[in-house]
């Protein structure tokens, strides 16, 4: 068994009919930004041989773009027994459809999103003071650049955790 993709005007559809619409994505992601309705049920908790949606007629996965559904399609196909979909889009696409988003800016943004933008600002610093202050500098970028290969090698991403435990990430659902 395998997922269907679904557009998100058909996903609609499917929901007024009954579909249970399932969102895969991290707490952080949910807490922020989500589709009414969805169910929230982060992908690492799917799977298993576990079967959470016994009563629904079908159900239909989405993430922020389609590709985290895409990946675990199989095992999440695995997760029922009715037919199941994967929005094609996931939520950009729902939003670009025009169709209604839950959002709480009061939520910090997602943790990978900040990782994003600390690592660019410290290679970007690193790159500026190497050529005004010192060519020394430019270890800060060589040093975020070291730390981003490490984490996408190991699975640790020791910026990650330590943004995690900021004050302001304090708020997200998990």
């Amino acid at each position: 068994m395998s997922l269907k993709s679904i557009s998100p005007q058909a996903a609609r559809q499917l929901l007024e009919q009954g579909a249970v619409l399932v969102d895969i994505r991290a707490a952080d992601e949910y807490a922020r930004e989500h589709i009414a309705g969805a169910r929230h049920m982060p992908v690492d908790q799917l799977g298993g041989g576990q079967r959470p949606f016994a009563e629904a007629s079908a159900v239909i996965y989405h993430c922020r773009g389609g590709q985290r559904t895409l990946m675990n399609a199989t095992a999440l196909a695995e997760c029922v027994s009715c037919e199941a979909y994967m929005l094609d889009g996931g939520l950009e696409a729902w939003k670009r459809a025009g169709l209604e988003v839950e959002t709480d800016r009061s939520q910090p943004l997602e943790l990978q999103r900040q990782v994003q933008i600390v690592a660019g600002s410290l290679v970007l610093l690193g790159v500026l003071l190497g050529y005004t202050v010192s060519p020394w500098l430019f270890l800060i970028s060589g040093l975020v650049g070291a730390g981003l290969v490490f984490a996408g090698i190991s699975g640790f991403c020791g910026m990650a955790r330590l943004l995690r435990v900021m004050p302001w990430n304090r708020r997200a659902g998990g």
